[in-house]
C-alpha cells in the first residue's frame, strides 16, 4: 500500500501538514521494528513493546542532540527587564540574534564574564540571614499591625493587694490608652508603634503613684505582648530573637524579655505590682525576677532570652526547649523600665525593641534568605552602558581615538551587537542593556519529546534509529551479548550516514564558497 494513498494533492495543499512526509512518526518506528528484529528466529526472540518505546525514545533523544535537524525557534522584544524566559521544551540553544529593520540576523555573543548568582541576605555585621518559613510564630517580624494572634497585656487600675491585669486588647479600634490608678488622669496614651523597619518599639511613661514629685516613687507599668502557638507534634523547639534595651533619658535601665511559657496563668498571676506598707509606695519588684518562665533549654536555664542596655549582640537564640507532651505554649515579650526619678515629666519615651522572634520544631530545614530575584552582579551588568555603545561618530577630526590600544583585544568582544548568558537558575536569558526594546530570536535545541506531534524521525535518520534501538536492547540483556560489538560498529555507522544525509551539502552551495576562498587577501 502506498504512503499517499487514501490522501488526495487538494487534501494536501488546502490543508496543514505540509512537508511531513520528510518524516516518520516514532509509532511506526516501533511497529516496524518489531516486524524486522522482533520474533523467531530474529535478532531479539521475544520483548515487551513498553521496553522497544523506552530505548526509542531514548534514542531519539540522543539523536536530536547533534544529529537531527532543531528547527525550533522564538522571537521576542526585549524588555526593560533585559531577560527572556527559557522555552518550556528548551535543552540547549543554537544561537541567539537581534533582527533589524531589514529582517537581517545580527549575532549576539555569550559572555562568560558575568552571571546572576544567588544573592545572600546578610546582616550589618556580615552573618548570614535565614529563610525561616517554618516559624511558628505568626507576625514575629511585625510586618502588620498588631492584631490577633498577638494579645496586648498592661497592669492598669487595682483592687486589692495585687493589681489585676488588664486586656488592653490590640490596635484595632486605635491606640491603647493606659488608666492610671489614684485618680491621676494626666498622662498621655500608652503604646506600642510600629515603624517602617518593622522593628516594634515600646513606648513608657514613668508615674508618680503618690502624686508627689518629690517622692522617689516613679515606676512604669510593665509590657507584655504574648501569643499561643501550637507545638503539638514537636518534642523540642529553638526560639531566636532580634532585640534591644534601651535606656530612658533619665538613666532608668531597660529590661527586654523573650520567653516561652506552658501556662498562661504563671503569667497572669505574676503581673501585679505589691503594695509596701512600710513606704506606702507600689513597687514592681516582680519585673527582676521571670516566674512564668516555666520551661527549660537543653541545658536546663529558664527558657527565655534576655536584653540589657549592657548588651552589644542584638540576636540572640535558645536552643532545644523541650515541650514534651505539649500541645499549645506561649510566647511573650516583656518591656520594663524600673524608674528611679520622677521622669514622668517627660512624657512617653520610646525604648525597647524588639523584631524577628522566630521559634522552630528542632530539626526543621532552615535555608539561606535572598536578598531578592537579582543579585548585585546582574544589577551592575544591566545597569552599565555596553561599550558598543560608546561609538565614535567621526564628527571631528580624531578618526582612531584607540590607536595603538586595541592591540590583543579579544574578537569576541570587537562587535557592536550585544551579549547574553544563560541563568540556569532562574530558567531565564539575560541580556546586554543595548538590546532593551530590540527583536531578538532564538534558536535551540529541544529533545523531540515535549509533544506528540514532534516525535517523529526524518527519513534520512531511521537506519540509525533502528540500529540505535536494538543495540540498546541487546545490550541491556542477557541474551545477544555476542552481537553486541557487531551492532555497536553498525550504530556508529548509521549514525554518521545520518549526519551525511541531513548536512545537506550540495556541490554547488560548496563551488561558491570556494571561489570565495580563492579571492585575493587585500590590505
Amino acid at each position: 500500500m502506498g504512503l499517499l494513498d487514501g490522501t488526495t494533492q487538494q487534501q494536501y495543499y488546502t490543508g496543514n501538514d505540509h512537508g511531513n512526509y520528510q518524516f516518520i512518526s516514532l509509532d511506526e518506528i516501533i511497529n516496524q521494528f518489531e516486524v524486522a528484529y522482533v520474533g523467531e528466529n530474529k535478532i531479539i526472540p521475544k520483548i515487551k513493546r513498553s521496553d522497544i518505546s523506552f530505548h526509542a525514545h531514548r534514542a531519539l533523544q540522543e539523536l536530536t542532540f547533534d544529529t537531527l535537524k532543531s528547527c525550533k525557534s522564538q522571537e521576542i522584544t526585549v524588555p526593560d527587564s533585559l531577560k527572556m524566559i527559557l522555552p518550556q521544551d528548551y535543552v540547549n540553544y543554537v544561537r541567539l540574534s537581534w533582527v533589524d529593520s531589514a529582517g537581517i540576523k545580527h549575532p549576539l555573543y555569550y559572555t562568560h564574564d558575568t552571571n546572576n548568582p544567588f544573592s545572600i541576605a546578610q546582616y550589618d555585621d556580615g552573618t548570614y540571614q535565614f529563610d525561616y518559613s517554618n516559624n511558628l510564630v505568626l507576625n514575629g517580624d511585625f510586618s502588620y499591625l498588631i492584631d490577633s494572634p498577638w494579645i496586648q497585656q498592661m497592669v492598669g487600675g487595682y483592687t486589692t493587694a495585687i493589681q489585676d491585669v488588664t486586656n488592653i486588647g490590640g490596635y484595632d479600634a486605635g491606640p491603647p490608652i493606659y488608666v492610671p490608678p489614684q485618680g491621676n488622669t494626666n498622662m498621655d496614651p500608652f503604646m506600642s508603634g510600629l515603624f517602617p523597619d518593622g522593628n516594634l518599639i515600646f513606648k513608657h511613661y514613668a508615674i508618680n503613684w503618690l502624686g508627689d514629685p518629690t517622692i522617689d516613687g516613679t515606676q512604669s507599668s510593665p509590657v507584655v505582648l504574648f501569643q499561643e502557638i501550637d507545638v503539638s507534634g514537636h518534642n523540642f523547639i529553638d526560639l531566636h530573637a532580634d532585640g534591644e534595651a534601651v535606656d530612658t533619658a533619665g538613666g532608668a535601665p531597660g529590661i527586654l524579655r523573650v520567653g516561652l511559657l506552658s501556662d498562661m496563668s504563671l503569667m497572669l498571676s505574676n503581673m501585679g505590682m505589691l503594695y509596701h506598707s512600710t513606704n506606702a509606695m507600689w513597687t514592681d519588684d516582680w519585673i527582676n525576677t521571670v516566674p512564668w518562665f516555666d520551661l527549660q533549654d537543653s541545658s536546663g536555664n529558664p527558657s527565655y532570652l534576655e536584653w540589657t542596655t549592657a548588651d552589644n549582640t542584638t540576636s540572640k537564640s535558645l536552643f532545644g526547649v523541650d515541650v514534651t507532651g505539649v500541645n499549645t505554649i506561649a510566647i511573650a515579650v516583656q518591656s520594663v523600665h524600673n524608674f528611679t526619678t520622677p521622669e514622668y515629666i517627660l512624657g512617653p519615651q520610646e525604648t525597647n525593641n524588639i523584631d524577628n522572634i522566630i521559634v522552630l520544631g528542632v530539626g526543621a530545614p532552615i535555608n539561606l534568605q535572598s536578598t531578592g530575584v537579582n543579585s548585585t552582579t546582574w544589577d551592575n551588568y544591566s545597569s552599565a552602558t555596553p561599550s558598543e555603545n560608546n561609538n565614535d561618530d567621526y564628527e571631528d577630526d580624531t578618526y582612531w581615538p584607540l590607536v595603538g590600544n586595541r592591540y590583543g583585544l579579544d574578537p569576541q568582544y570587537a562587535q557592536t551587537n550585544g551579549s547574553f548568558y544563560v541563568d540556569c537558575r532562574l530558567g531565564k536569558i539575560n541580556f546586554s542593556a543595548n538590546l532593551a526594546g530590540k527583536t531578538i530570536i532564538l534558536d535551540y535545541i529541544s529533545d523531540s519529546l515535549g509533544t506528540d506531534e514532534e516525535m517523529q524521525v526524518h527519513k534520512f535518520a531511521e537506519d540509525a534509529m533502528y540500529k540505535s534501538i536494538v543495540h540498546a536492547i541487546l545490550e541491556t540483556s542477557t541474551y545477544g551479548q555476542d552481537l553486541v560489538p557487531i551492532l555497536t560498529k553498525e550504530k556508529f555507522a548509521a549514525v554518521r550516514q545520518a549526519k551525511l544525509r541531513l548536512s545537506n551539502l550540495r556541490l554547488g552551495e560548496l563551488t561558491q564558497v570556494l571561489r570565495g576562498k580563492s579571492k585575493q587577501i587585500k590590505h
